[in-house]
């Protein structure tokens, strides 16, 4: 666990000094605090709208953070031949692995805390404007509302399974086949039920059974998206945050699994 932990930090600081990460959160506040403009053509509307946004710049993010990082933690590291270095020292494979996940999970809330702060600084702002006092409702959401952390909740969550996925992909294949792999399964994921009813517009037999399977398999990203539930104001129960977390955490186990039996088992020579 030590040595985990140690990769994990390792990775997190190495994430802190990259730049594409800090572009990344610098894009997602900026789309934060644009978000007031936006609400501003839409009269009646304007919170909804910057939490919206808000919401969207975390997911956006989040994933490019995940995509990123997550693809070059295992298969650059090979393609560089830093992980022989590594792996000289007294580090098993599985705890490489396990740490470079860890500290790309720890990335990724650290990247997740910092705009969740600016969200609620931008709707600080905006009801500072208006004149209406922070935790003041205003029909028919309260603007400084708690129920948005629980969408950055399961956004992480859902970010931290395809992270999992990303570094499950990067373990066997090169950069750039992973990357477009994980942002494919990243679409897919999120319409499982648009596959399985594909039969309505297309014809092909194999193409429709092919796509229903896949909905099957990949998982169901799209009940990790409460967004649109929280921004208006609809209840997002305890028991669906626990169900899908567990969730989540099954479908991490489940990339997370064959990347260390892959990885263990692969001639690194």
């Amino acid at each position: 666990m030590r040595v985990i932990c140690t990769i994990a930090r390792q990775v997190l600081r190495g994430a802190v000094r990259n730049r594409v990460v800090y572009a990344a959160m610098l894009l997602a506040v900026g789309l934060a605090v644009a978000a007031p403009m936006a609400g501003r053509l839409t009269p009646g509307q304007d919170v909804k709208v910057v939490k919206d946004l808000s919401l969207a710049a975390c997911n956006l993010c989040g994933l490019f953070v995940v995509v990123f990082l997550g693809i070059r933690l295992v298969a650059r590291e090979v393609e560089q031949r830093t992980v022989d270095t590594l792996l000289s020292k007294p580090i098993r494979r599985y705890e490489f692995v396990l740490g470079q996940y860890c500290g790309l999970a720890a990335t990724l809330a650290l990247a997740l805390t910092v705009m969740t702060i600016a969200m609620y600084v931008v709707l600080g702002a905006a009801a500072w404007w208006r004149g209406v006092p922070g935790l003041a409702s205003v029909a028919p959401v309260p603007v400084a509302d708690p129920a948005l952390l629980k969408a950055v909740l399961l956004i992480f969550v859902q970010l931290a399974v395809v992270g999992a996925a990303a570094l499950c992909l990067s373990t066997f294949s090169s950069p750039v086949l992973a990357a477009v792999s994980t942002c494919g399964l990243y679409v897919a994921g999120h319409f499982g039920g648009e596959l399985r009813n594909l039969d309505e517009v297309v014809d092909s037999r194999f193409v429709t059974s092919l796509a229903a399977g896949l909905s099957y398999v990949l998982p169901d990203l799209a009940a990790f998206d409460v967004k649109a539930a929280v921004v208006h104001g609809q209840p997002v129960t305890a028991g669906y945050m626990v169900l899908t977390a567990a969730s989540g955490a099954a479908y991490i186990l489940a990339f997370l699994v064959p990347a260390l039996v892959i990885f263990t088992r692969r001639d690194l020579l």
